[in-house]
């Protein structure tokens, strides 16, 4: 029983000691640039996604004028957030490069951009609303 209890709590030790280790400068390279390739691909969808979008709303311009004013801050709004959010994940990997507080500190500072971001993108898109 002890060895069991004495071995899990070893094994806690080092999961934890794990945590917030700064990772090979090819690994946060490699990581990088997958975040980046991730977060291009992802403003690329969404960026075809508001053309179709943007050219099936402009099919009813005289009809719904207000409904495409609509769609077009939805989909700047989604476009921003998209971006916002690759942004965040490339940031995320690149703080796997530092170690405990300052990695803690840049992972919250990306957050903290990407919330700083949603909300701008969230104003900017209230006022292309008619």
């Amino acid at each position: 029983m002890k060895k069991l209890l004495l071995a899990s709590l070893t094994a806690g030790i080092l999961m934890i000691s794990a945590c917030n280790n700064a990772k090979s400068p090819d690994q946060v390279a490699s990581d990088t640039t997958k975040a980046e390739l991730s977060a291009d691909k992802e403003v690329a969808k969404t960026e075809d996604q508001a053309a179709s979008d943007l050219n099936k709303a402009a099919g009813n311009v005289d009809d719904e004028l207000a409904s495409f004013d609509n769609q077009v801050a939805k989909d700047a709004y989604k476009l921003a957030v998209s971006q916002a959010d690759g942004d965040r994940k490339v940031a995320l990997a690149k703080c796997e490069a530092q170690n405990g507080d300052a990695q803690k500190a840049c992972k919250d500072q990306a957050a903290a951009d990407y919330q700083a971001a949603k909300a701008s993108a969230r104003a900017s898109a209230l006022s292309m609303k008619p």
